[in-house]
């Protein structure tokens, strides 16, 4: 016969109570499993969310709109994937809903030369102003940003100066070969040196004023317009609406993940580790549930052998372990959820120092970021191993010969 609901938990709660050190340990190992999972998927989320706002406030912006085919053929013939009437375009662009700024770039290659040797670099002819506010995670370590006045000034990236040894100040010449077949040249003081996220685009990164290198290129034109929004949440969307609106016209819209490759294996690597850790705290979890039931059941074996011989049926017995493990797990996992949130809180506020990732300039400093869904997520897995980990020994203990369970010494 079926017992009713409320006697069954209200049972439990009694036996939970009453092995209190039993449970208490129990609820512990749940407890620190769970927080330990909320701490590593807001580390991790952290990682993400840091990485791509680094890589689009320094390099690539949200969205980038160029001539279609300009990604594959660029380094072929540049000249093939002008867009002429940028100034138009980028008022077309900045009508989308989302959209805080829209900045053209003219991209080159060529040779820098400080008056001994050449280096070979690949350049952008940059709106000053506007690059200064998307540029939120350059780091100028001399010298300043462009400025709008500064019609022949250029900033080179940090492993361009070293090997030129160049400093702010100093005077260098830009040497370009055009379409035509002609040799450009012109003479830029170096304003200043940065260091992106990337030590590979600091290496042959320089940037002059847009004006300039329309000159240098001789064209009016732009290769590339970036597209800040006010929230990167809303990349796949603007993407999707910019793609209807100007992909007929030969455009393509190509978003800072797809620009990044770096970033997608980042994640894909971090993943993968999360995994694997998720995995080794569920056993954990597990093992010592598993652990604390066994030592249970085997201290309260006369107690069940009584029950059965009174005339409990072997699924009561069942099911009040279940129900008891239950109750531990559910306060376990709210018990974790809580020191998580807490314990995210606190190292938040302090701050953990990072080393450089690999194949980047500078360290940062990481917090831990509280998703809900996250959290919810890892109660749900303390709960259910809780769960899981009480079937076998509850089905154990239902199933124990009335005769040998009575024998049991307390």
């Amino acid at each position: 016969m079926k017992l009713p609901l409320p006697d069954t938990w209200s049972f439990a709660l009694r036996n939970v109570l009453r092995q209190r050190l039993r449970s208490a340990a129990t609820l512990v190992a749940i407890g620190m499993g769970v927080a330990g999972l909320i701490l590593a998927g807001g580390f991790i989320q952290d990682i993400y969310v840091q990485l791509g706002e680094a890589l689009i406030h320094s390099q690539t912006g949200h969205l980038q709109i160029a001539r279609e085919g300009y990604r594959e053929g660029r380094t072929r013939a540049p000249e093939n994937y002008l867009i002429e009437n940028s100034d138009r375009l980028k008022e077309q662009v900045r009508a989308q809903p989302g959209t805080q700024m829209v900045l053209a770039r003219l991209g080159f290659a060529g040779m820098i030369n400080n008056g001994r040797r050449d280096l070979g670099i690949i350049g952008e002819g940059v709106e000053p102003s506007a690059e200064a506010a998307l540029g939120s995670y350059l780091t100028y370590i001399e010298g300043r940003p462009l400025a709008d006045g500064d019609l022949d000034g250029i900033v080179l990236g940090e492993g361009v100066a070293k090997t030129l040894g160049l400093k702010a100040g100093d005077r260098a010449n830009l040497v370009i070969s055009l379409s035509q077949g002609a040799v450009n040249t012109l003479d830029f003081e170096v304003i200043g040196v940065f260091q992106s996220f990337s030590k590979e685009f600091d290496a042959r990164a320089v940037r002059i004023p847009l004006a300039a290198a329309r000159n240098l290129m001789d064209t009016a034109a732009a290769h590339l317009l970036v597209v800040v929004l006010d929230k990167t949440e809303d990349t796949a969307r603007v993407q999707a609406a910019l793609g209807q609106q100007l992909a007929p016209q030969g455009y393509e819209i190509v978003s800072w993940r797809q620009l990044s490759d770096f970033y997608d294996k980042t994640v894909q690597l971090y993943q993968r580790q999360f995994g694997v850790l998720r995995f080794i705290i569920l056993l954990m979890v597990l093992l010592s549930v598993i652990n604390s039931v066994n030592m249970t059941i085997f201290e309260r074996t006369r107690e069940f052998g009584t029950m059965l011989a009174i005339g409990d049926r072997p699924i009561r017995v069942f099911r009040m372990i279940l129900a008891e493990n239950v109750l531990i797990g559910l306060a376990g996992a709210l018990v974790g959820m809580l020191l998580g949130c807490l314990a995210a809180w606190l190292i938040s506020a302090i701050g953990i120092s990072m080393p450089p990732p690999p194949n980047a300039n500078v360290g940062y400093t990481a917090l831990i970021r509280l998703v809900p869904l996250d959290i919810l997520s890892a109660g749900a897995i303390g709960f259910v191993a809780t769960n899981l980990a009480s079937v076998i020994p509850a089905r154990r203990a239902s199933r124990l010969p009335i005769v040998d369970a009575l024998r049991q010494s307390t």
